[in-house]
Parts: structure tokens; C-alpha cells; sequence
């Protein structure tokens, strides 16, 4: 049987995911109400 606190003491996450989380909050993420205010200005 698993001795779930044990397997928790082991985890480490990948280097991977640590790198996604720095790649995700350097992205400057246009969201909807950024590309709704460029509508607007391009209607002008």
C-alpha cells in the first residue's frame, strides 16, 4: 500500500513546469478588455 506522506517528501517538481511558470508571468497576456479598448480607438 502507498504510504502517501512518504511520496510527498520525495516530490520535486521538473524543471519544466518551474520554467513555464517564469515563460507564463513574463508573457504580457492581451486579454478581452485590452483588445476591446483597440476596437474602440480604431473606430475613432
Amino acid at each position: 500500500m502507498l504510504n502517501f506522506e512518504e511520496e510527498l517528501k520525495k516530490f520535486k517538481p521538473s524543471l519544466e513546469v518551474e520554467e513555464i511558470e517564469a515563460a507564463v508571468y513574463q508573457e504580457d497576456v492581451t486579454d478581452m478588455k485590452d483588445i476591446m479598448r483597440e476596437m474602440k480607438q480604431q473606430k475613432k
